[in-house]
């Protein structure tokens, strides 16, 4: 009978812990889709050419960098809840500031900071998600929870797919007072990691910014997984960013373009599951070149159709293996770090390809401000994919070993 308490009380906590990651991944996924979606009103509003909408992109992203790297210091420091719990605020506050905005400048700054709250909250969640299961089932936690990004953000593109009221500061309200609600549940349900408690304060304390991610024995594992991390994320904010502009570009309607991303996001919710559910049962090297094989598969259908329901097809199977393989990644994170580095580690990992994601997006305003085309834009990803496969398919060899 013990024994039966014991159990149901660690799987509501579990569900618990997963269920409320999964809400604020969500807010997450809305935020980076927002900016993207509503580019064109953005544009209009504000007078922004294609240049200094690539701007406005990588503002928030480039919040994200910083808030990363200290988020997931303080994590190991003072602990999960804490830090996921300010970050939850401080997003949410300068979400809302989007709708207040008067000028460029303002705009660029808002988007900075809410990227700082949201970069502070992904390494909490994802050390929370992992830390709240046994080593043999993080693969799936960490997935669960990460799937909330695209389902998130595919709630936006159906939004806008399907609302021809141009209202676009409709998307940051919501964006910024979801969250503050939700404040307090997180503050009186939300569990501290167990893994976290049980490591002895001093050797938290001792523990200096990056000296745990450089020490001998992980040295290179660091930097395979910051290699790998930048060119993928580059990729996935690509994506994410452009993907509904560039259909326009293309020459189709910006519902048809809305659509597309939510085929992507679609995508995205199912690969990011059945990816992660995978890395924890099959062979990683295995599960490391299915994804990358499917994601330099997807670039490829995108670069060559031509037609709606082609395009459509071509975006949703890139989402499954491009945001998919995205979880596989912040999932290996739990592998390669223990737990008194894994904060840090999974939040510098992040901030790198942060910087990543700053570059491809910007890099994508100026090609298609200098005349490039659609399709040359989704082949110069895929020297990119390459390279990032490879980082991964020798850091899952060493994990292995």
């Amino acid at each position: 009978m013990v024994v039966s308490v014991v159990s149901t009380k660690k799987k509501l906590k579990f569900n618990i812990t997963i269920v409320l990651c999964f809400l604020i991944a969500i807010i997450e996924g809305m935020d980076i889709q927002a900016v993207g979606v509503v580019a064109t009103s953005l544009k209009e509003a504000f007078g922004l050419d294609k240049s200094q909408l690539g701007l406005v992109f990588s503002a928030g992203i480039l919040g994200l960098l910083p808030g990363s790297v200290i988020g997931g210091y303080y994590a190991d420091k003072i602990g999960r809840k804490k830090v996921l719990i300010f970050s939850v605020l401080l997003f949410a506050l300068f979400t809302i500031c989007m709708v207040w905005v008067q000028s460029y400048h303002s705009l660029l700054l808002v988007r900075f900071l809410a990227g700082l709250g949201f970069g502070a909250a992904l390494p909490n969640l994802i050390t929370l998600a992992s830390e709240s299961v046994t080593p043999q089932k993080r693969g799936k936690a960490v997935g669960l929870m990460y799937c909330g990004m695209p389902v998130g953000a595919a709630l936006v593109a159906l939004w806008v797919a399907y609302d021809f009221s141009e209202n676009w500061k409709s998307i940051f309200y919501i964006g910024g007072i979801i969250p503050l609600l939700l404040i307090p549940v997180l503050i009186k349900f939300l569990p501290e990691s167990k893994d976290f408690m049980g490591v002895k304060t001093e050797k938290l304390k001792n523990t200096n910014m990056f000296s745990a991610l450089f020490q001998t024995s992980m040295r290179s594992k660091t930097v395979l997984f910051w290699v790998s991390n930048f060119f993928t994320t580059m990729v996935q904010y690509i994506m994410l960013s452009w993907l509904p502009s560039l259909f326009v570009e293309l020459g189709f309607t910006k519902q048809e373009g809305s659509k597309a991303q939510l085929f992507f996001l679609i995508g995205a919710t199912i690969g990011t599951v059945l990816l992660t559910y995978l890395i924890d049962r099959w062979n990683k090297s295995f599960v490391i070149l299915m994804m990358y094989v499917g994601i330099l598969s997807g670039l490829f259908l995108l670069s060559g159709s031509t037609h709606l329901n082609m395009m459509y097809l071509a975006a949703a199977f890139t989402g499954i293996f491009m945001i998919g393989g995205i979880g596989v990644m912040y999932a290996f994170g739990s592998f390669v770090y223990p737990t008194e580095s894994r904060g840090q580690g999974i939040g510098a990992a992040s901030s790198v390809g942060r910087l990543g994601a700053i570059v491809g997006p910007m890099v994508v305003g100026q090609l298609l401000f200098l005349g490039s085309g659609t399709s040359t834009i989704f082949l110069a990803a895929i020297p990119c994919i390459v390279i990032a496969a490879i980082c991964m398919f020798i850091l899952s060899k060493k994990i292995a070993a």
